[in-house]
């Protein structure tokens, strides 16, 4: 494997010796518990600035040197990204005290920002009527995908990474790795499930082979479907961006409107912290009766 496909390994020379030494085995443990890429790759990027910029050694660290540090970062920097930074100088700085790289706490909880909690983009009962109806106008693959998307809730990752053997269209049930490589069962409606047989009929198709493929035969990969619902979103003059985030959350936000409980909602989402859920709850009250009525008479 090539240097650059180490995600989970610094070879930032900014950064001193013994310093990276300890980063690389912080930054190896998250691999062997099977984080996902992207969140290693994001906390090797802010703790190598960390790190290279502040260059007092791991075990003379004090609270006042973090303080500082952060003090500068946070300059016109977002809650969350702040936020963010936090969780992952607590994680490593965890890691270091456990492998006695040092022998107190530095991280104080009072440094931890106040987040405007904002409700999930989703699209409203009128939005989402007016897309499965531009989405009758898409190629077969396109209303697959955007189908499968607003059916599953799945990530956008999930969609890239399916392959062939992992749909089940006559049980209605899709097999995806989320995050972390946990691998969860998925359900889609019968309309879904028609269009994507639909779909396989234009194809000649080898198990092994991704489920959603671009025009060269080859996996359809995030930034592929991210511009496809880019697309419909513009075509639709919809009043915010289309992603597949925006699917997720309004796969969510109608199953809620449905009745399912919030478990069953987790379960699907693949989210293992249950309060991940629970703030499709906090979506208005009246807008959940309508929305509901709407849905179900």
């Amino acid at each position: 494997m090539s240097v650059l496909n180490r995600y989970w390994e610094s070879t930032n020379e900014s950064i001193p010796n013994e310093s990276r030494t300890i980063l690389n085995e912080y930054l190896l443990s998250l691999k062997l518990e099977n984080k996902a890429v992207a969140t290693i790759t994001k906390y090797r990027r802010f703790l190598e600035r960390f790190l290279k910029e502040c260059k007092i050694p791991i075990e003379e660290l004090s609270s006042e040197d973090v303080r500082k540090w952060l003090d500068k970062f946070s300059v016109d920097k977002k809650p969350k990204t702040v936020d963010l930074v936090l969780a992952t100088l607590s994680s490593f700085f965890s890691f270091c005290l456990k492998e006695e790289y040092m022998e107190t706490t530095v991280m104080k909880k009072r440094w931890k920002p106040k987040i405007p909690k904002a409700l999930p983009k989703y699209l409203d009962e009128h939005e989402y009527a007016h897309v499965k109806r531009i989405a009758e106008q898409l190629s077969v693959r396109n209303r697959a995908l955007l189908l499968f998307l607003f059916a599953t809730g799945c990530r956008v990752s999930e969609a890239s990474n399916l392959n062939i053997e992992d749909v089940n269209i006559n049980k209605r049930t899709a097999e995806v790795t989320g995050k972390g490589g946990k691998i969860r069962h998925v359900h889609f409606s019968e309309e879904c499930a028609l269009v994507l047989k639909e779909y396989l009929q234009t194809r000649n198709n080898e198990p092994t082979e991704p489920f959603f493929m671009n025009k060269f035969g080859q996996r359809l990969l995030k930034g592929g479907i991210q511009q496809v619902l880019k697309k419909v979103g513009i075509k639709a003059n919809l009043r915010q961006s289309f992603h597949p985030h925006v699917c997720r959350h309004t796969f969510a936000t109608n199953m809620l409107a449905r009745g399912a409980d919030l478990q069953f909602i987790a379960d699907e989402m693949g989210h293992f912290d249950l309060n991940t859920t629970r703030i499709y709850a906090r979506i208005p009250t009246e807008d959940m009766k309508l929305k509901y009525q709407n849905i179900m008479g």
